[in-house]
């Protein structure tokens, strides 16, 4: 499988997917909880994302019940 191309700098990951299936959320149900456009999830979900909206940010944690680095990850080269 050929991985989507990751717009933002490659130390950044973003691991909104494994979070949502871990609290059981689809990706509508968090769009609609988190009072988000579809689009803005999907870029979190996707890692396509080339800025990070702090209020973006905060409404994911909020809803999902979790933190900022459950989210986002820098990995050292």
């Amino acid at each position: 499988m050929i991985s989507s191309p990751n717009f933002n700098n490659n130390n950044i990951v973003f691991k909104l997917d494994d979070v949502m299936k871990e609290k059981g959320f689809s990706k509508n149900q968090l769009c609609i909880k988190a009072g988000l456009r579809f689009e803005t999830v999907q870029g979190f979900y996707k890692g396509t994302i080339s800025r990070i909206d702090i209020h973006v940010l905060s409404s994911i944690c909020k809803t999902l019940d979790c933190s900022i680095d459950d989210l986002v990850e820098y990995r050292k080269e």
